[in-house]
């Protein structure tokens, strides 16, 4: 399931329309649709959009779970 399929089951699971992501991601529900089409979303969009939904990302290997939150958006900024 690509990505794209991923954020509009989630929507859909949590009755979240475009519009809460264009909010979350402060950008216009066009450009929401745009990523949506495209499945160009960066890391910072993906932990904003699952934060929104009430998910948390996560990446999963064999023996590990790495997980994301906004606090990690800001630490990272702060650094840069």
């Amino acid at each position: 399931m690509s990505i794209s399929n991923k954020i509009k089951f989630a929507m859909a699971e949590k009755n979240k329309n475009i519009s809460t992501i264009a909010d979350a991601l402060k950008i216009t529900n066009q450009a929401v649709s745009n990523k949506l089409n495209r499945g160009t979303f960066s890391v910072d969009d993906l932990i904003k959009i699952a934060d929104c939904l009430g998910y948390q990302l996560a990446f999963f290997c064999e023996d590990a779970k790495i997980e994301f939150n906004l606090k990690d958006i800001k630490n990272i900024k702060n650094k840069e």
